[in-house]
């Protein structure tokens, strides 16, 4: 990751689990807490791809992990927002740019599906039973709704913050030589602009051997 991306990511991360533990967590909402981290992952995951989502989910997780009043086994929310971010990296669109604001809803409806559910089952492998008293379709319901709600307020300034930061550096590469795929398009834009320059160039030199044998 590049400078920038790690320094912007570093102040969205730690801004939004800020927010999230000194104002959502204390708003006392029924079910679950509004996930505000969740939704900075995936709208960076969105433009840097399944790499940078990754790299930034993890991050991000362990942040909440070692935060006060955490009250879960360190490590545990990092796996769940590592695979998130990785997941919405590669529904990464064209470019780093949404064409609609509902396939971004759709991303942060499953993702706060997925990431309340895969929370559970890694809290009852470790022996965390808090779910089970709260209630896991509450949970699910809850988590769906208050992010769903927030996402159309986070995630698109998210994104846009992250192509301003990043040059917009996104948008002129395809869509996996952004990622450290083939980048079949960059090669062949090379290949297309080394015939059109070699050209002329050739045609000369095709001419100059005639050139030679006149009188």
């Amino acid at each position: 990751m590049r400078i920038n991306r790690i320094a912007l990511s570093g102040v969205l991360l730690l801004l939004a689990l800020l927010i999230q533990v000194s104002v959502l967590g204390r708003l006392q909402l029924p079910g679950a807490t509004p996930d505000l981290l969740l939704l900075v992952v995936v709208g960076l995951a969105l433009v840097y791809g399944p790499s940078g989502g990754c790299a930034v989910g993890f991050a991000g997780g362990l942040l909440a992990d070692l935060a006060p009043p955490s009250d879960h086994a360190i490590g545990r929310y990092a796996l769940v927002l590592c695979l998130m971010g990785y997941a919405a990296g590669l529904l990464r669109p064209d470019g780093g740019r949404q064409r609609s604001a509902l396939s971004a809803l759709l991303v942060v409806a499953g993702a706060a599906i997925v990431s309340t559910l895969l929370y559970a089952m890694v809290g009852a492998l470790v022996g965390d039973t808090a779910a089970r008293h709260v209630g896991l379709t509450g949970l699910v319901f809850s988590a769906l709704l208050y992010d769903v709600l927030l996402a159309p307020f986070v995630v698109p300034a998210v994104m846009l913050l992250a192509r301003r930061f990043d040059g917009d550096r996104v948008v002129s590469e395809s869509p996996r030589g952004a990622d450290g795929g083939s980048g079949l398009g960059a090669l062949a834009r090379y290949k297309t602009t080394r015939e059109v320059s070699s050209g002329p160039t050739y045609a000369k030199k095709r001419r100059m051997p005639g050139l030679a044998k006149r009188p």
